[in-house]
């Protein structure tokens, strides 16, 4: 793991297996309004990176990527409170961001994840936590996760206590 900054990590995940355990790491820490943008081509990892999450968060639902849907909502056991999950794949004008009513979502009462985020980027809360994933093989994938406000710094100085113990 490299650390760049207070602001930015890069490490190499050599297996779907470790991307989502450092997922399920990363989901225990997450609060409501938190904010995950998971950013790559297909077949990155972000689903498996998503999945840990969802696990992590508490779910006991199997977390899916809502390419068709566009959002699933994941309920944590312990409270009810709610992880969605939004897949912005499909969405391809900006009418179709503004119809599909993710500004509630974005600035609700739960924690998000948001596959494709660039494509709703204007739309996005300034406080984000970004993470970038690289296919570099068939098992490894470059992640940099990136803080933009105090939260995500806060979260991403957790999880790097969480997953790499520094």
């Amino acid at each position: 793991m490299a650390i760049l900054d207070r602001w930015t990590i890069d490490f190499v995940s050599s297996s779907v297996e470790q991307t989502t355990r450092l997922g399920v790491r990363l989901g225990e820490l997450l609060q409501v309004h938190d904010l995950v943008c998971l950013s790559g081509e297909l077949g990155a990892g972000k689903t498996a990176l998503a999945r840990g999450i969802g696990r992590g968060w508490g779910s006991g639902l199997r977390v899916t990527s809502p390419t068709f849907t566009l959002v699933n909502e994941y309920p944590r056991l312990a409270d009810g409170r709610i992880l969605y999950h939004i897949d912005c794949y499909r969405l391809e004008a900006a009418v179709d961001q503004m119809t599909a009513g993710l500004e509630d979502i974005l600035f609700g009462s739960g924690a998000v994840m948001v596959e494709w985020p660039e494509r709703i980027e204007t739309l996005l809360p300034e406080d984000r936590l970004w993470i970038a994933l690289t296919y570099v093989s068939e098992t490894r994938r470059k992640l940099r996760i990136s803080a933009t406000g105090e939260r995500s710094a806060e979260l991403l100085e957790d999880f790097k206590k969480s997953a790499f113990g520094v």
